[in-house]
């Protein structure tokens, strides 16, 4: 088969590579489409391999048909489906531990349905798992026109939360409130600061930390949680500790990619009980902002370096 390697010059090469083997309690895949995250882009930099035991080509998310399942399963070939990955969705089949995999949501293609795992799996964990979420929070998201961002709107919406929200332009401002955002924040002309002092926050999803991370944190409400899952505006921050005692805020480290596979499968158990009937519903949307063959997988990537998107970034390797 075929998968999207990267050579030396951290370029991308579709190349031939031996078939997947598939284990005992594997389900193998034929790929349709493989959605876009940033881990990706960290992966095709170096800094971010594939954890033990996955191909070393990038892709955490992919949708396809059933090639092989086990004996037993719930699964037979022919299954349209979409899968989590620890890594290599940019490649025509990909062998997956069948507790990672997820049908199709009534009413999407496989093309869109790439484009589910990863993010809303990310976000249920850290809002429903990790922090607890429950009606009447005040829920705040950086990042809001993201991948993730889109998906734990629509989350805390959906369980009945106020939703403050940070993204980078007025027509990705005007896109969130669409979604569902309460309280929107242009994070390069506004203060933010100032909206969560008028707004103590009960939850945080974050994926920038940096500098500010203690200046916001100071803001939460008496028991909060801040979950940070990535550094985007770096990995050092100064920290009220008095504060943090005293409203008994609790700070939590999170990522997906590294639990394991028995963990990521209750999660996605728990999210396609919870979520996809709301999908296949259209309470809640699936947002693509584009898709690309995956020989144009620099040009996706590029895409994801601009910040030029909104919503999930779709390879298609199947026609």
């Amino acid at each position: 088969m075929y998968a999207m390697l990267v050579d030396a010059n951290k370029n991308f090469v579709w190349q031939e590579v031996a078939e997947p083997v598939r284990g005992a309690d594997d389900v193998l895949i034929e790929v349709a489409a493989a959605g876009l995250n940033r881990a990706d882009l960290l992966q095709r930099s170096g800094a971010y391999p594939s954890p033990p035991g996955w191909p070393e080509w990038p892709g955490l998310e992919a949708s396809g048909r059933v090639l092989e399942a086990p004996a037993g399963s719930r699964w037979r070939p022919g299954d349209k489906v979409c899968a989590l990955l620890g890594g290599g969705g940019y490649a025509e089949r990909v062998s997956v531990p069948a507790g990672m995999v997820m049908p199709v949501p009534a009413g999407l293609d496989l093309t869109a349905a790439a484009g589910l795992p990863e993010v809303f799996a990310t976000a249920y964990l850290n809002l429903a798992v990790e922090a607890g979420m429950k009606a009447g929070d005040v829920v705040f998201i950086q990042a809001g026109a993201s991948g993730v961002g889109l998906a734990a709107i629509q989350l805390a919406k959906q369980t009945g939360c106020k939703v403050i929200t940070t993204v980078g332009s007025p027509e990705k401002a005007a896109f969130v409130k669409t979604i569902g955002a309460d309280i929107v924040v242009n994070r390069k002309t506004e203060d933010l600061g100032a909206v969560l002092e008028a707004n103590p926050i009960d939850i945080a999803l974050d994926c920038a930390g940096g500098p500010a991370l203690g200046e916001y944190i100071s803001k939460m409400a008496f028991r909060g949680r801040w979950v940070l899952i990535a550094t985007l505006a770096g990995n050092r921050a100064e920290l009220p500790l008095d504060t943090l005692y005293k409203k008994r805020i609790r700070i939590i480290g999170s990522t997906l990619r590294s639990r394991t596979d028995a963990e990521k499968a209750a999660v996605l158990q728990a999210l396609e009980k919870d979520c996809w009937p709301k999908i296949a519903a259209g309470k809640i949307k699936n947002v693509i902002y584009r898709v690309l063959p995956i020989a144009e997988a620099t040009a996706a990537h590029a895409i994801l370096e601009r910040n030029e998107n909104t919503g999930k970034v779709i390879l298609n390797v199947k026609d």
